[in-house]
């Protein structure tokens, strides 16, 4: 009885590791991921502009504010 368990539990590790999934195909070189190069440096260049102009109203604002004051 002893022999049949050993052979049975066994033979479940056998065909567990028979039955496991390989590795797939290689992936081509060239196939590497999505370029973002070029929408991040736009985006990047928009955000340094939108935070360019606001520095210049803040500043603008503040100019105006004082030539009000001493009106």
């Amino acid at each position: 009885m002893f022999k049949k368990i050993v052979f049975i539990v066994v033979g479940f590790f056998i065909i567990d590791f028979a039955l496991a999934q390989g590795g797939g195909f290689p992936v081509a070189p060239s196939a590497v991921g999505a370029p973002i190069d070029g929408g991040l440096s736009l985006l990047l260049a928009a955000g340094a502009a939108y935070g360019a102009k606001k520095v210049y109203d803040f500043r603008n604002k503040d100019n105006q504010d004082e030539e009000n004051e001493m009106k």
